[in-house]
């Protein structure tokens, strides 16, 4: 499933995996992993009740921006789950939400092309800020979505 074109308020990173889209998702799904791949989530849990992938879950990140400074927790719930297909789930609040990070995962060449992507919500404060600091974000997103799927690729294939 394609989502829409993410435009200026997110990106996108593909890398493809010598791995089938089964084994991927098993890593792209499992929140609790998140610390082995990403340089800025070191570590996240399911809550609220929810156990596991599934739309509508929720879980929290813990997170340290840049990799460096105060770490702080995110609420994240899960908005799309569709095994070996797509990831994705929403950062903000339980009435507000921030932004949107996901995984899609396209059988290909015998193995999964795999997308990490970020998008923004329009709303104005976060059109503010990407004016002000997208340029710098974009890239620090850009290369923490590569340095998460390179490390997720070195897990999959090994």
């Amino acid at each position: 499933m394609k989502l829409p074109f993410l435009g200026p308020l997110g990106d996108e990173v593909s890398l493809w995996m010598d791995a089938s889209p089964a084994e991927v998702w098993d890593l792209v799904s499992d929140v609790t992993r998140i610390g082995e791949f990403s340089p800025e989530t070191f570590e996240a849990r399911w809550t609220r009740g929810s156990t596991g992938p599934e739309a509508g879950a929720w879980f929290k990140g813990h997170v340290k921006r840049n990799g460096v400074g105060p770490t702080y927790w995110t609420l994240c719930r899960v908005t799309h789950c569709d095994p070996e297909s797509l990831f994705e789930f929403s950062v903000g609040s339980s009435q507000v939400t921030v932004n949107n990070w996901g995984y899609r995962l396209e059988q290909q060449d015998g193995g999964t092309l795999v997308t990490e992507y970020f998008r923004l919500e329009p709303a104005l404060p976060t059109r503010i800020y990407w004016t002000l600091l997208g340029p710098l974000r974009g890239r620090t997103n850009r290369r923490g979505m590569r340095t998460t799927l390179e490390r997720m690729k070195a897990v999959v294939e090994s």
